[in-house]
């Protein structure tokens, strides 16, 4: 289960993503260079042929060749959801996840109407199939938001069927069909007004769904002159009742996390907490600039928003620590313990809200300074001062 979103400004996008998986699973976040086209290309099930590949950051978790979301160096961001549909996944035999559609598409777009292309069209050729969780026989179908600095679709698919809606403005999608007539594209077996919610499974409860779409349309809502990456933080840490832990913020502000799941789902939450089952394993908010001059930004996270540091970025500059399973396993340390205790998430919060805050002052002044060469210095020794604050807490 995930959470995307986006708001398409004037002169840039802001898009974001919390990826929700198994609660044991590490996730880690990558830099991948330009790729010259090969014979052929390994997804996770699939063997294809290769294509030349743009340079992109991506986050996958350990085991899985695709990508939970990510943006390559043309400015093109994508971000998957789990979505339940009439059409039986498990009758599907092993082909391309919905992850692998991530990352074929960003290593092979330069705008968002080419990654729509990409994306559609590998669907239809190799269909999709297979596990998508680890140790488990679980496969499912996908969603997608796809934006650039000026636009941006939601595609929403089961099996090989599609439909895509142009965003105007803002979206944000979540673990349910959503797009109904207003669809603008879609596969041949889509008749033209065909209510696209007819492919949901009635089975399977939307609650599970609403009321983390509620929290982050209410952000996108705002609009993009009013909302900056701050705010898009304070919405991934969302515990069910508000937006918290802006940037910045008093530290000691904090909302715990729910304690269980609840009849109507309401401990379902953006920052997800259901324990010992799925939880939040990263996380990545990114500024998709219109200008080419302006560099990239991103600020990531590993693990739980909510016990973690959005640390800034400039790919290709980024911290090597990303990559790394062991940093993951730490932030996952404080999640159990800030499910363990109800005054934990404070204590933890003191020690990373100053440090995140810092961090953002200081990336904001190198953005607007223009240096590449500061850019990879802050890259650099970024780590150092999150590294002090978890052995700090003891993780």
């Amino acid at each position: 289960m995930c959470d995307t979103l986006c708001v398409i400004g004037r002169d840039r996008t802001l898009f974001a993503k919390n990826s929700d998986r198994p609660f044991r699973e590490a996730q880690v976040i990558e830099w991948h260079a330009r790729r010259t086209a090969g014979a052929s290309l390994r997804t996770q099930y699939l063997t294809i042929p290769d294509s030349n590949a743009h340079a992109l950051l991506g986050s996958r978790p350990t085991w899985l060749w695709g990508l939970e979301h990510g943006v390559n160096e043309h400015h093109v961001a994508i971000g998957n959801e789990k979505i339940w549909t009439v059409d039986d996944a498990r009758a599907e035999p092993p082909a391309l996840l919905g992850m692998d559609l991530v990352r074929l598409a960003l290593e092979r777009a330069t705008d968002a109407d080419v990654a729509l292309d990409v994306l559609t069209s590998l669907l239809e050729q190799y269909g999709q199939g297979g596990t998508g969780e680890p140790d488990v026989d679980h496969p499912y179908f996908s969603s997608f938001l796809i934006a650039d600095p000026r636009a941006a679709w939601v595609v929403e698919t089961s099996a090989r069927t599609w439909v895509a809606r142009p965003v105007d403005d803002a979206a944000s999608i979540s673990n349910r069909i959503a797009v109904r007539t207003d669809w603008t594209r879609a596969s041949n077996n889509v008749a033209p007004g065909t209510d696209f919610d007819v492919w949901r499974n009635p089975k399977t409860p939307t609650g599970i769904a609403d009321h983390r779409l509620r929290a982050t349309s209410a952000a996108v809502a705002t609009g993009a002159a009013a909302l900056d990456p701050r705010d898009v933080v304070a919405t991934l840490r969302h515990h069910g009742a508000r937006a918290w832990g802006r940037p910045g913020a008093d530290p000691h502000d904090v909302d715990p996390p729910p304690v269980d799941v609840g009849d109507d789902w309401s401990g379902v939450t953006v920052c997800m907490h259901v324990r010992n089952d799925q939880v939040t394993t990263a996380s990545m908010v990114a500024e998709l600039a219109a200008d080419p001059d302006v560099a990239l930004r991103v600020w990531a996270c590993l693990g739980n928003p909510c016990v973690s540091v959005y640390v800034p970025a400039f790919p290709p500059a980024v911290p090597t620590q990303w990559a790394d399973p062991s940093q993951w396993q730490r932030f996952a340390r404080l999640r159990e313990r800030v499910e363990g205790g109800s005054d934990a998430l404070a204590v933890v919060r003191a020690e990373l809200a100053p440090v995140e805050a810092a961090l953002w002052d200081e990336a904001d002044d190198i953005a607007s300074s223009g240096d590449a060469r500061a850019r990879a210095g802050f890259a650099a020794r970024a780590w150092g001062p999150v590294d002090a604050a978890l052995s700090r807490l003891a993780v």
